[in-house]
């Protein structure tokens, strides 16, 4: 559920869209309207980045110190994310880990004493390593060795266990180890030969293990940890079925698993690893994102993708639903128990409001707010809510995004605007707190967040429908709804396309391949060069390659389509001005992809502006350069938007 202030690189995405729809509130017409809109309180990229960030830590057990007096979480306070000790009963949050360059996020409290796991890469270049800050304030690296990559994958039942994945035996493949609490001491314990690790039973038994055949086909194994016994299937089908572990039930007894064999969309089924019986657990008309549980089973956690929003839901083990009291309107998310069980922290987040933390009494559901996350200088309601929205693209299909209109936007007031497109390929643009929509919209741009087909959220059919037809249809998607958007009174005919990652890919190929189209581009670390990206896929991504090349086409066999496709090799025809902006050690898309394209855009004599982040990897982590990029896109947006 959206939470009513009585009571917050790809997954499944169909074509049942127009009936969605009819639920969805017509775009309001500016036409009638007498008088221009009342302009805005205008604030600076400065003033929506001095909003602090708050999240908490990873799914565990241990979320809540052993005393349950304080909570976990991940802040950038400082600039730069660190650690901190949050106090359940109100106060500000105490630094655990000090950085000042790397982003360090917690994993988990250890069970009987304050030390803390953490994690972080160098840089942004995704080689995550496992930490432990000992009480004395000293960090251990917990998996040292170089290019490897740790990822936590969670507690025994009795706290003295912990396992984690690491990829040092083969860069390909990420095998399991279990840790001694106490001692740090580790033993192989699954040995891995061609899967993904994705859960591991409370008793240590088992590992839950996910073989993709291509974007459309995958299986589930189960294998006995410390067995030579080959890993066994479990979900047995035929055609194109994708199968994937939520996570073990808090027994050990049965696996929580997503398919998509009965429908367009993630059900969430159980799997009784004794006597193999399979029974549906979740069944609705749009995915199920994730399924946990309360450290005792008493409580279960689910929530839905419910077109581009989070539907939360708490039960008991009799069915019946938590109400929680005193929260905000928005999504809420990240539930974490406290070691008895009668305590739940959680966030919530809103198109207007940035996650914050809430703890809530399960007896009474009375929940409390721990943080304040939004810059004291902005006033909430000159910020803008979105609204879902949907366009037929041009061949007739229904095209969902999230529509943020300008406060002052009237007919005799239009203003420019941006499609923005999300990233992935198989990425969804969602509802929620973005500080860079929030100041261009505040700042007089109207942004569509676009859902173009391939995305994921809209069943598997939708999801599909770009299968190796990547800067075709979706990117015809993309052209279309700035046809759309240019159709509303309320929107000028000056319009942009931006864009991260594949986001940044559709924005370069809408240059180069319909060069007049849009007004001008933003490319925020964009694949211009699909041989070389696809050649250089970072050896860790083991079985997401298989999904990715069937999605995308395999370089050995594609590379003609590949290239055709390519916005570097087509930059003699952008004719717009382009900003493109890198983070140096992006091991996804290399820097020399953007290098090239602004080179060779440069060579067409029209304004190109790059912006490279000595310090950043494939996303902003660092507070001072979200300022920066987000400056330099208003900046490049007035000059040429604006008449």
């Amino acid at each position: 559920m959206r939470v009513a202030t009585t009571s917050l690189l790809l997954a499944t995405a169909g074509l049942g869209l127009a009936a969605c729809a009819a639920e969805v509130q017509p775009l309001e017409s500016a036409a009638a309207e007498t008088a221009p809109r009342a302009e805005p309180v205008r604030y600076s990229a400065q003033d929506f980045f001095a909003t602090t960030s708050f999240s908490l830590a990873a799914p565990s057990p241990y979320a809540f110190s052993p005393d349950g007096r304080s909570l976990l979480i991940a802040s950038d306070r400082t600039g730069v994310f660190n650690a901190y000790s949050l106090p359940v009963a109100g106060g500000e949050a105490v630094q655990v880990t000090s950085s000042t360059d790397n982003a360090t996020f917690p994993i988990s409290y250890f069970p009987n004493d304050e030390r803390v796991l953490v994690t972080y890469d160098r840089g942004g270049n995704e080689l995550n390593h496992l930490y432990v800050r000992e009480r004395d304030g000293t960090l251990r690296d917990l998996t040292p060795g170089d290019r490897l990559k740790a990822q936590f994958s969670g507690w025994s039942a009795d706290g003295r266990t912990f396992w984690v994945a690491t990829n040092e035996r083969n860069p390909q493949m990420f095998d399991v180890y279990a840790y001694d609490a106490a001692t740090y001491q580790r033993r192989l314990v699954f040995q891995n030969e061609g899967y993904s690790p994705a859960a591991v039973s409370p008793d240590g038994r088992y590992v839950a293990l996910v073989k993709s055949h291509s974007s459309s086909n995958s299986d589930i194994y189960l294998a006995e940890m410390g067995s030579a016994a080959a890993p066994r299937l479990i979900s047995q089908h035929q055609g194109n079925v994708e199968y994937a572990p939520y996570t073990f039930t808090p027994d050990g007894r049965s696996l929580v698993y997503a398919t998509n064999e009965n429908g367009e969309y993630n059900q969430a089924w159980t799997y009784d690893v004794a006597s193999g019986a399979r029974r549906a657990m979740i069944e609705a008309d749009w995915d199920v994102m994730f399924v946990s549980y309360s450290p005792s089973g008493r409580y279960r956690v689910h929530a839905l993708n419910a077109d581009a929003s989070t539907d939360l839901t708490i039960t008991d083990r009799d069915g019946r639903a938590v109400t929680l009291r005193g929260v905000p309107d928005g999504d809420l998310g990240s539930v974490r128990f406290n070691r008895d069980e009668t305590m739940i922290a959680f966030t919530v987040a809103s198109d207007t409001s940035p996650s914050d933390i809430f703890v809530a009494d399960l007896a009474t559901g009375q929940a409390r707010r721990l943080t304040t996350a939004l810059s004291p200088r902005i006033d909430e309601s000159q910020l803008v809510q979105g609204q879902v929205v949907r366009f037929p693209s041009y061949d007739g299909v229904q095209i969902p995004g999230i529509l943020y209109r300008p406060r002052e936007a009237s007919a005799s007031n239009p203003v420019p605007a941006i499609v923005f497109v999300h990233g992935g390929p198989g990425g969804q643009s969602r509802r929620g707190y973005s500080a860079m929509i929030q100041h261009l919209v505040n700042n007089g741009y109207a942004v569509y967040s676009i859902n173009n087909r391939g995305s994921s959220g809209y069943g598997k059919t939708f999801f599909h429908m770009d299968d190796r037809k990547h800067g075709d249809v979706d990117l015809r998607d993309v052209v279309a709804s700035r046809h759309w958007l240019a159709g509303q009174d309320w929107i000028s005919d000056r319009i942009a396309v931006m864009g991260g990652s594949y986001g940044g890919y559709m924005t370069a190929a809408a240059l180069a391949f319909h060069p007049e189209v849009f007004d001008a581009g933003i490319n925020i670390f964009g694949v211009t060069n699909w041989v070389r990206t696809l050649e250089s896929i970072p050896a860790w991504w083991g079985a997401q390659r298989i999904a990715l090349f069937d999605e995308m086409g395999d370089p050995a066999s594609d590379a003609e389509r590949h290239r055709r496709i390519s916005p570097l090799f087509h930059a003699s025809n952008i004719r717009r001005p382009l900003l493109v902006v890198q983070g140096a050690n992006d091991p996804r898309v290399l820097q020399v992809e953007s290098d090239e394209l602004v080179a060779a855009a440069r060579r067409n004599d029209v304004p190109v502006e790059y912006i490279v982040f000595p310090d950043e990897g494939h996303g902003f982590l660092r507070k001072e350069n979200r300022v920066r990029a987000s400056e330099a896109y208003l900046a490049f947006l007035n000059q040429h938007l604006r008449r």
